[in-house]
């Protein structure tokens, strides 16, 4: 029988075959379990573990299109606050290491807590968006494939202005998934600072007989 030792590095005659086949499987067992963990925090049902975020972000979030709309398509918190690729996405869950640490000092624990800072939330995720060209954004709202005739007068006007400026998504839409606070913003709907996030509610029904009166009212002015 012909043997592998004279087909066998060095390190491998010293730690043994056998030992280096089981670091191996080791190795693959580590590497998924870690992929395994990686991908359980990067879904929203993990993002909503924190009442923080139930309670606030998310239930403004419900309002919007991007939680609810006629293709059924929807943009979850990591789709818009995770990177795609392996490092960025690595980097950015080291980072959130930050929000862990404030999850456990109670910093926005309660609502009053979490409106006093929303601001400087927003503000760092707004300068995070800035900084990568809303990357996030990008991966479904790709500016070369964008068809301005079957945009709004007002999007399809827009949109090649802020590109030929050299603008991202986040510099004109602050505010679409989440409410926004009290800053200086050149467009939207104030309303005491904030913007109305309105993206298909249902309006409130007319009950019956309230429905009738007001119509018999009608008939007999005529």
């Amino acid at each position: 029988m012909m043997s592998l030792d004279k087909y066998m590095p060095a390190w491998l005659k010293r730690v043994g075959l056998t030992t280096a086949l089981l670091l191996f499987v080791a190795g693959i067992v580590f590497w998924g379990g870690f992929n395994w963990a990686l991908e359980a925090t990067n879904q929203e049902s993990f993002c909503l573990s924190c009442h923080e975020m139930e309670e606030n972000v998310f239930r403004e979030y419900q309002n919007t299109i991007h939680y609810t709309n006629r293709t059924g398509v929807r943009a979850t918190c990591p789709d818009c606050h995770v990177p795609k690729s392996w490092g960025r996405k690595m980097i950015r869950k080291i980072q959130a290491s930050n929000e862990v640490f404030h999850k456990i000092l109670g910093s926005v624990d309660t609502p009053e807590k979490f409106n006093a800072k929303r601001v400087q939330l927003a503000q760092h995720e707004w300068d995070r968006m800035k900084a990568t060209d809303s990357r996030e954004c990008r991966n479904c709202h790709n500016y070369d494939y964008m068809d301005y005739t079957e945009q709004g007068k007002r999007a399809a006007k827009q949109h090649p202005i802020a590109f030929s400026e050299g603008k991202t998504c986040i510099d004109c839409h602050k505010g679409i998934a989440h409410q926004l606070p009290a800053i200086d913003q050149h467009i939207g709907v104030q309303n005491d600072g904030a913007v109305v996030i309105n993206h298909g509610e249902k309006p409130a029904e007319t009950p019956p007989a309230e429905g009738a009166e007001k119509k018999a009212e009608g008939e007999g002015k005529n």
